[in-house]
C-alpha cells in the first residue's frame, strides 16, 4: 500500500449566513495516497471547492478532521498551517493568481524564497520547473506577456517547484480554450508520473476527468463512489 499523503474522516461543513444554517458537506472521507491522481466531478455548487478548502486547511471543518502528511489541521494555529502547507501542498486554480509585477521565473520562485531557501538556489530551482512545463524561454517575461495557456502553466510550476506531496487544482483548465485545456491536461499527467505527486483536482472537463486513477463524483455535499481507470 502506497504512504497516506492526505487523509479527511468525516468531514461535515455548515454555512450559517442564512437564517437557517445550510449544511455544505455530508460526513465527507477521502484518502490520498503517494503518486494518486484524484478527479472529482459535479455540478456547481455541489460542495467541490469547499471540500478542496478543507483539504488544503485554508479552511476548518464544524466536525471531522484532515491530516496532511499524519498532521491534523485542526490542532494547529494558522501560522503552522501555514508552514505545513507550504512544506507539502501545491495549489492550482481557475485563474492564474500570479503576481502581475513579477516575472515568470520570480513567481515561481515565491514559494521557495518563502520557505527562505536561498535566492541563488530558489531561481534555479523555479527555472528547472519552468523547463518541465515548457516555459525556458518566457523566464523574464511578466504574465501580461504571456498567453493564458503560458499562464497556466507558470502557476503549475509555482505549485510543483516545491515538490509537494499533493497539488489541489480547483477546475485548473477552466478559463482556457480547449487547445491549450488539453496542452495543460498532458502535462497534469505527465508530471503526475514522473514526479509522483499526487493531483487531487476539481473539473467539469470530463477529458481530464477519465485519465485520473479514481473519479469521485459530488453531488449535494456528498462524495460518491470511485472508480479505477486505465491510464
Amino acid at each position: 500500500m502506497s504512504e497516506t499523503v492526505l487523509e479527511a474522516r468525516s468531514l461535515r461543513q455548515v454555512f450559517s449566513d442564512f437564517a437557517t444554517p445550510a449544511e455544505i458537506l455530508h460526513e465527507i472521507s477521502l484518502t490520498v495516497y503517494a503518486g494518486d491522481f484524484v478527479a472529482i466531478v459535479g455540478s456547481s455548487g455541489s460542495g467541490k471547492t469547499t471540500l478542496l478548502h478543507l483539504l488544503g486547511g485554508l479552511a476548518l471543518p464544524v466536525s471531522g478532521e484532515v491530516r496532511l502528511m499524519g498532521q491534523p489541521f485542526s490542532q494547529l494555529s494558522e501560522r503552522d498551517r501555514g508552514r505545513l502547507r507550504n512544506l507539502h501542498l501545491g495549489f492550482v486554480y481557475q485563474f492564474h493568481h500570479l503576481l502581475p509585477e513579477f516575472s515568470a521565473l520570480e513567481n515561481v520562485a515565491m514559494p521557495l524564497l518563502i520557505r527562505e531557501v536561498a535566492p541563488e538556489a530558489a531561481a534555479r530551482q523555479a527555472k528547472e520547473m519552468l523547463g518541465e512545463v515548457g516555459l525556458s524561454a518566457r523566464l523574464e517575461h511578466k504574465p501580461a506577456e504571456l498567453s493564458g495557456g503560458e499562464r497556466q502553466r507558470v502557476a503549475l510550476a509555482r505549485a510543483l517547484v516545491t515538490r509537494p506531496a499533493v497539488v489541489l487544482a480547483d477546475e485548473p483548465t477552466g478559463n482556457l480554450d480547449q487547445q491549450n485545456a488539453n496542452a495543460v491536461h498532458e502535462l497534469i499527467i505527465k508530471l503526475n508520473r514522473q514526479l509522483g505527486i499526487s493531483f487531487v483536482i476539481v473539473t467539469h472537463e470530463q477529458a481530464l476527468a477519465e485519465r485520473a486513477s479514481r473519479l469521485l463524483t459530488m453531488c449535494d455535499g456528498r462524495l460518491n463512489g470511485a472508480t479505477v481507470q486505465s491510464q
